[in-house]
């Protein structure tokens, strides 16, 4: 059974969710507590990001131990409770795979540096000094991608921060590793993985210069010119032709779904990457991509139109797409297209649309709530070190405090990942009173933001994706139907039609403040199957529903 097809996915940012000890920081104590309430949400899976041990650089993504649990968040015994409750109410579990770097406090990175001939010195990628830097490759987290080691007078490769060494997955033993890291996690029996940065596990051998220097690359990204060869995402792609995207990753990518194809259970593989290419014949290398250019580009009508028909057909054989709006990288929904209202209806619109257009949908953390992006107002309260980095940057160009902290503000991630407020109690009921969480929680769950109000109110954000989402889990036809767009002459009035094993279903989405017919372009004699229009050839402003 190929259950990511069929379920919504829940993505858990482990210190954010829920404080089970009450020492200011999400762990697995906290989940277990709070299982029940993602059940009756309609999730059927969890994407927890990365809960290894780590030096926390950057947000959990440096990691230094690939078969453990950081201490913070529990023991291993609190990991395999949390795993057999979840499966107990029918819920599968994946994890954050961050296999293109570790920590420099990983064992391994330690042994490699400690000495030129040392047996693990080729598990990372090191280049001689010969007075400037090995090539002219940039980190993803601006500055150099080399940082010399003074002890062996060596640099070292690393695509994001100067902490996270890249791994050389050309060397046989660290394949061998890393694949026995994801044997012990799929032996207890987790139920796949995300690959966090996938694109980059391989870079150019002969370590060709790219041949822009960083403040050419802002120019280009900036003119956002719309020449074929230099769209802004097109002109990352070459920018970082030689770090990213190497021919061997699709033989690594075969490997591993033959590995995890070995498990008489169906495991997923999700890449963080929308590169249909990376799905192979749809059986062969990555299970699910993700529909990241909706995410980045808008949930208007035209922009979802046109996401579908230039998707939809990559999708080959057997493959899949997970759609979503936001993540633990990227601002919230409501701050992204609700200008930070409650009440915008872009709140509702993006959870439907989720539910509702081809493909497994994923949902952030709070989202459900309506949290918006929070702005920290001190650059000592911030843990996202690349924006530390940055504002520290900034303050050296001769910015003022506040100047460079408006700039670290919108560049930090932390924004997005304050913890969940489950009721109005003191700290939101994630922690006691009293307590100094690990990000300071939005303050709006004094306003009704949270878990306990919203259940209460049965026009909340929060009730209106539990509806939704169970719908979903109950039609075959918006698990697994083909889409085909419904022609209207209206730019703000988005009609779909999904089909499954001859039964269809019309999707409606009113995106303008008018009441809109929808004679013209559907069947009048359709049953209203969920939403709240009185009128059945009638859909008010702003309303949203499913007929058949």
């Amino acid at each position: 059974m190929e259950w990511w097809k069929e379920s919504v996915i829940y993505q858990i940012y482990p210190r954010s969710f829920a404080d089970g000890n009450g020492d200011g920081m999400g762990d697995f104590r906290g989940i277990i507590q709070k299982l029940d309430y993602l059940k009756d949400l309609g999730i059927g899976g969890i994407w927890l990001s990365p809960h290894y041990p780590s030096p926390f650089l950057d947000c959990g993504y440096d990691v230094s131990d690939y078969c453990e649990i950081g201490a913070e968040y529990g023991t291993m015994d609190d990991f395999k409770e949390f795993l057999t409750q979840a499966h107990k109410r029918g819920i599968k579990v994946i994890l954050d795979l961050v296999m293109n770097h570790t920590s420099n406090m990983h064992p391994w990175f330690i042994e490699s540096k400690s000495s030129k001939d040392n047996p693990k010195r080729d598990w990372y990628i090191w280049k001689p000094n010969n007075g400037t830097f090995p090539n002219d490759w940039q980190s993803c987290f601006k500055g150099p991608a080399w940082t010399l080691d003074k002890e062996t007078n060596e640099y070292y490769y690393h695509f994001f921060l100067k902490e996270q060494p890249d791994l050389n997955w050309r060397n046989p033993e660290v394949k061998k590793a890393m694949f026995d890291s994801m044997r012990f996690w799929l032996d207890m029996g987790i139920d796949g993985f995300r690959i966090d940065a996938i694109t980059s596990i391989y870079e150019d051998e002969e370590l060709t210069n790219q041949g822009w220097t960083p403040e050419e690359f802002e120019e280009k990204i900036k003119a956002k010119n719309s020449d074929s060869e230099f769209t802004p995402g097109k002109t990352w792609d070459h920018y970082m032709r030689y770090q990213t995207k190497q021919p061997e990753l699709h033989i690594l990518l075969q490997e591993m779904r033959e590995l995890v194809d070995s498990y008489s259970e169906s495991k997923l593989l999700v890449g963080e990457l929308s590169d249909t290419e990376y799905l192979g014949d749809g059986d062969n290398e990555l299970h699910m991509v993700f529909n990241f250019p909706l995410m980045a580009e808008g949930i208007d009508k035209k922009t979802v139109v046109n996401n579908q028909k230039i998707r939809l057909p990559l999708h080959i054989g057997n493959s899949w797409q997970g759609n979503t709006l936001s993540n633990h990288d990227v601002s919230r929904i409501r701050s992204k297209y609700g200008k930070d209202l409650i009440s915008d209806k872009s709140l509702k619109h993006s959870a439907f649309l989720m539910a509702t257009l081809k493909g497994t949908p994923f949902i952030y953390y709070g989202e459900e709530l309506g949290m918006k992006n929070f702005n920290i107002d001190d650059i000592k309260d911030f843990m996202d070190l690349k924006s530390v980095n940055l504002y520290n940057s900034e303050m050296a160009r001769g910015l003022t405090p506040a100047e460079a902290l408006k700039i670290a503000q919108l560049d930090t991630r932390d924004r997005c990942r304050t913890p969940m407020p489950w009721s109005n109690e003191p700290n939101g009921g994630f922690s006691p009173a009293g307590v100094k969480t690990w990000l300071p929680v939005d303050p709006e769950y004094t306003q009704g933001v949270n878990v306990a109000d919203e259940l209460k109110d049965k026009q909340s954000i929060l009730n209106f994706y539990k509806d939704i989402i169970n719908f979903r889990n109950h039609s075959n036809i918006l698990k697994f139907g083909d889409y085909e767009e419904i022609p209207t002459n209206d730019n703000d009035l988005l009609i779909f039609k999904r089909t499954y094993s001859n039964k269809s279903l019309y999707v409606v989405i009113n995106y303008s403040n008018d009441k809109k017919d929808l004679k013209l372009f559907i069947p009048n004699n359709l049953n209203l199957e969920w939403g709240n229009i009185v009128d059945k050839s009638v859909i008010d402003k702003g309303d949203v529903a499913i007929l058949s």
